[in-house]
């Protein structure tokens, strides 16, 4: 008790997010989050190996970093490598957001309409709320490759599996705020493919490259 007064006093005096001090409830549980940066370089992230290194080093930033995180990204099979579904690669759950929201219990519950990913709760790893449709510049569009049900869409690797800033091509995003234009428009991570891979291309119809990180254990 003593200790949760503590906290909340540094909180007042400082400032500072209690879930984001040393400790607190929402650091400690977040294994949800939307990147609050992308590459910078459209979909080209590294592959799912440098996709995950940023939601690594992100979480790390934000005080999660003894977690494994993963990208929720699915790829196309390629040389020796199957292919890969999205919702096969970010471990069991349940996941919280940064202010410690339970957002899905299980890869089941996620990829169902119980989940309760919407603006409100879909934050990055710093807590903030992304840019939806009808703010400027709308940042709603997130990087998938993925299915309603988080799996691999049939046809070209989506941007040549993550590695790809051309203007043509693309891959399939989900809206983080569940509402927009697209074939599911609804969908938090299948709404409509990008129009190419490069960084204006997916600027262009409300995009900025972020995709969303989950914490494996």
């Amino acid at each position: 008790m003593k200790r949760s007064v503590i906290v909340f006093a540094i909180a007042c005096l400082t400032g500072v997010s209690a879930a984001r001090l040393p400790g607190a409830a929402g650091q400690n549980t977040m294994s949800f989050f939307i990147t609050s940066a992308g590459s910078g370089d459209g979909a080209n992230l590294g592959g799912l190996a440098g996709a995950d290194k940023h939601c690594q080093t992100l979480a790390a930033a934000a005080g999660a970093g003894n977690r494994q995180w993963r990208a929720y990204l699915s790829a196309a099979a390629s040389g020796n490598q199957p292919a890969v579904n999205a919702r096969d690669r970010i471990g069991a759950g349940p996941w919280r957001n940064a202010k410690g929201v339970q957002v899905a219990a299980s890869v089941d519950d996620l990829h169902s309409d119980k989940n309760l990913l919407s603006k409100e709760n879909s934050l990055t790893e710093k807590g903030a709320v992304v840019n939806g449709r009808g703010d400027t510049p709308n940042r709603h569009d997130m990087l998938t490759g993925s299915d309603l049900q988080g799996r691999l869409v049939p046809g070209d690797p989506p941007c040549g599996n993550w590695t790809s800033n051309a203007g043509t091509g693309g891959a399939m995003v989900g809206h983080h705020d569940r509402q927009g234009g697209g074939t599911n428009p609804t969908s938090w991570n299948s709404a409509h493919a990008s129009t190419g891979c490069g960084q204006a291309n997916l600027q262009k119809t409300g995009g900025d490259g972020l995709f969303y990180c989950f914490a494996v254990k």
